[in-house]
């Protein structure tokens, strides 16, 4: 969707540069320079109507929680050069807010798939909780890495969890 959003950028950005060069290299006339003026209103109005649309109907579904909604919240804790997680099985589908802090030094929060591709991610600071809020549609297991160098033992900075399936 992204690329195709592109395009449609790019050419609209292309007909407005066309209609401001034709208002630069435009006849001294005033009732040319009056009409030129009136199309560049139209056009910029179109573009915001125009990007308008296309925002909302490229947005995702709003993060927001619905009232009532179980939530299921993971505690996660970080050191030079360990995580620490207070729980290891995480039910599929349900809605997981971790809640992520540092004793010592700033971390990166990764979470990956057993294929090592990325899910989601959060900075991590000490003195400060952040929450990462995800929904596994998957079932597996999962890696926590560290994603910012934090010393000499950063590559040990793994911990794993399970996603499964509830019955």
């Amino acid at each position: 969707m992204q690329s195709q959003i592109f395009l449609v950028s790019l050419a609209l950005m292309f007909l407005l540069a066309l209609v401001f060069v034709r208002g630069v290299v435009a006849p001294g006339a005033p009732l040319e320079a009056t009409r030129v003026n009136r199309q560049r209103s139209w056009l910029l109005w179109g573009l915001v109507m125009i990007g308008l649309v296309l925002s909302v109907a490229s947005l995702r579904s709003w993060p927001h929680r619905a009232a009532g909604a179980e939530v299921l919240v993971v505690n996660v804790s970080g050191g030079q050069w360990w995580w620490e997680t207070d729980t290891t099985e995480i039910p599929l589908g349900q809605e997981v807010e971790f809640r992520v802090t540092t004793e010592d030094v700033n971390h990166g929060l990764g979470i990956y798939t057993d294929d090592m591709t990325l899910i989601t991610q959060v900075q991590v600071m000490p003195g400060y909780t952040n929450t990462l809020v995800h929904t596994f549609e998957q079932p597996g297991r999962f890696h926590l890495l560290c994603m910012e160098y934090c010393g000499v033992a950063h590559h040990d900075m793994v911990n794993e969890f399970q996603v499964v399936e509830v019955q």
